[in-house]
């Protein structure tokens, strides 16, 4: 590869990587593996060593991937959170041994497991938890003291603890707390979390750290930063003394043979499964602390330190047979079931096929040979067909419900085939636990097992049966009593005062979330006024299009819709019309479309700072878009913006109206 290819696929590589960065680090929601992003990674910076004058101070190898958000106050750190160098083999870890001995003569290394989590820093004074924060971008963190509160395993008060102290950890969401919370997201038709470090992630940094409390995220501390009124010397005399404290501390072992080192690493590798957590590798650091100093740190690395990164595991099995479940929508999602395998520690017997089309695509038949793996180490997901089953047709999904026997319909333009029986049994539990759940009518102590409970005791088949149960009949089930069920009654006739918006979103109509039931019911107020509402009426609300207008229309024109809700209004539920609150702010009247990545902030960040000034934020661009927010990656939204003379801004120019406006 000459120069200028270099050059050019150097900038590709770091567009690439920044983009990827933001969508991990910034909005908790990756689109590439862990294993794909260090791929790039390692490409880049080979590239760059054979390169050094190409080498940009903005490059992902010269700085730690997040970035301070403007969700939280910003926190300085007094000691940079690093980053580690990533390792692939165990000629590169031999390789980082050879370099540590250029420097220190005979080194002892500490080998820990590598957890997949958001790195954090606690500072206690005296004793006194006071302040978490966010790694960021190394230098500046987020404050997030109040959601670090609500992790229980975190100390708060230490006995005996110096004048001065902070720590270093890893916020993790277990295993067992993960596959529970994206079972409850997918029963509510919500998009759940990639794997547990974007879900820990994404907990923590909530605004509101009640939702944080309800998620309960772990912490294992794994190094001191800074500390006054005590002293070690060893990275080894600093895990035992966080232990003392009460730290949740990991598994470690010292080593000073290099093979002892890839051992430890490969016995790690084998014990994943055996963990709570999810853990991406082994870490391998200088136990002496002076012989750290001797070493030092690159822009972004500490040369007294390497990660060791597992390759996402992969296996073969034979497909038994393919189950059919039914989603919350209708939605008919094609599981196999496998021959059991072990999997990256844990037996696998089950993944999704997806749809009709990935079934087709791959020519799936049940009896054929699968390679399948565990996306983000957690859920396992097929990859593709080894061998086919001789003379096997491949498998078709069937034409009617497996549940209500209603014949499927698969709409133009969707991937999925549906059950449109709003009666289906299948669907009403994740029905039910759409209705009640908090952005719905939020009624507090109504989760998946209770209301499983109450419609397996005939108590509950539809919405309106919520309004009708007595005390005495719950209090009956299983762990609940007098006072539970007296509080559950309790929360459910309070839900009865919520504000329309909040009934039309639990409902669940297709394509209807919670900002499009806001606008809705922001332009139509009423219940009565919806159900007259035409197609073209619907649709001419910002923010809405035809397939929404449509599904909004032809849920209200549903032969149950009007009974369903005129019994809800005969049991007490007001249906409340939203508050007008009188708009303030420069962008009163106009309405944004916002596209690819903004340099430093997250989309919903910038839509919150648009609505706060009056402004209106649609998903699509039409001729009554005023303004397409542009960032980085910009795809089909700024071209269509283009074609129609839309006037494009970016993040800086939104600002400076912002402050023009407020002048």
């Amino acid at each position: 590869m000459n120069f200028d290819e270099a050059k050019s696929k150097i900038a590709q590589l770091t567009k690439e990587l920044n983009y990827h960065n933001d969508r991990y680090y910034n909005q908790d929601d990756p689109e590439i593996s862990d294993y794909e992003y260090d791929a790039m990674l390692r490409d880049l910076e080979n590239l760059e060593a054979e390169y050094p004058e190409l080498i940009a101070p903005d490059s992902p190898t010269q700085k730690v991937g997040g970035s301070k958000g403007e969700k939280f106050s910003s926190v300085v750190h007094t000691v940079p959170m690093e980053s580690l160098h990533d390792s692939f083999s165990a000629d590169e870890i031999r390789d980082f041994d050879r370099r540590v001995r250029e420097v220190v003569a005979e080194p002892e290394y500490v080998v820990e497991p590598k957890f997949d989590g958001l790195s954090v820093s606690c500072e206690y004074k005296n004793g006194v938890f006071v302040r978490g924060s966010t790694r960021g971008d190394g230098v500046t963190g987020e404050d997030v003291t109040d959601n670090l509160m609500t992790i229980k395993s975190l100390p708060k008060r230490l006995k005996n603890a110096p004048a001065f102290l902070e720590v270093r950890g890893e916020v993790y969401m277990s295993v067992a707390t993960f596959e529970k919370l994206v079972a409850e997201q997918e029963n509510n038709g919500e998009k759940p979390f990639k794997n547990p470090r974007n879900a820990a992630a994404g907990s923590l940094r909530q605004k509101d750290s009640k939702i944080t409390a309800k998620r309960n995220l772990d912490i294992f501390v794994f190094n001191i930063q800074a500390m006054e009124g005590y002293a070690v010397t060893t990275h080894v005399q600093s895990l035992d003394y966080l232990t003392e404290l009460g730290f949740p501390t990991a598994f470690y072992h010292s080593y000073t043979d290099i093979d002892d080192v890839l051992d430890e690493i490969d016995r790690i590798d084998k014990s994943r499964g055996e963990l709570p957590c999810d853990i991406d590798g082994a870490v391998v650091k200088l136990n002496n602390l002076a012989d750290r100093e001797l070493l030092g740190s690159t822009a972004k690395y500490p040369r007294w330190a390497e990660a060791y990164k597992y390759p996402p595991e992969e296996k073969e099995t034979e497909l038994l047979d393919i189950e059919i479940n039914v989603g919350r929508t209708g939605a008919i999602t094609p599981v196999g079931i496998f021959k059991p395998v072990l999997l990256a520690g844990t037996t696998v017997s089950r993944a999704t096929l997806h749809n009709e089309d990935f079934i087709r695509e791959l020519g799936v038949s049940i009896g054929d040979t699968v390679k399948i793996r565990k996306a983000g180490e957690i859920i396992p997901e097929v990859l593709s067909v080894v061998k086919h089953t001789e003379g096997a047709d491949p498998y078709t999904l069937p034409e009617y419900c497996p549940s209500c026997g209603s014949r499927l319909v698969k709409e133009e333009g969707e991937a999925a085939i549906r059950c449109t029986n709003t009666e289906c049994p299948a669907q009403l539990l994740r029905h039910l636990i759409h209705f009640v759940s908090r952005d719905a009518m939020d009624i507090d102590g109504l989760g998946p097992s209770s209301l499983e409970q109450l419609m397996n005791a005939g108590l509950i088949t539809t919405f309106t049966d919520l309004y009708q149960l007595k005390a005495e009949d719950v209090a009956k089930l299983d762990r609940m009593g007098d006072k539970s069920a007296d509080n559950l009654i309790r929360a459910i006739d309070n839900s009865k005062h919520a504000e329309i918006n909040r009934l039309v979103y639990a409902l669940g109509i297709r394509h209807i979330g919670e900002k499009a039931a806001k606008l809705l019911c922001e332009h139509f107020l009423s219940i009565d006024k919806l159900f007259d509402a035409s197609v073209e009426e619907i649709a001419a609300i910002d923010g809405f299009g035809e397939i929404m207008a449509q599904s909004v229309y032809d849920y209200f024109h549903l032969e149950g819709t009007a009974h369903l809700i005129a019994q809800l209004k005969e049991l007490g539920v007001e249906m409340k019309p939203l508050e007008k609150k009188e708009k303030t702010g420069g962008f009163i009247g106009k309405t944004f479309v916002l596209t690819g990545t903004l340099p430093t902030m997250s989309r919903k960040e910038a839509s919150l700072l648009i609505e706060q000034n009056g402004g209106k934020t649609s998903s699509s661009v039409s001729k009554k878009t005023d303004f397409v927010l542009a960032g980085e990656d910009a795809g089909s939204k700024l071209t269509k913006a283009q074609s129609l003379g839309v006037t494009i801004i970016s993040e800086a120019e939104l600002l400076e109206m912002i402050q023009q406006n407020n002048k």
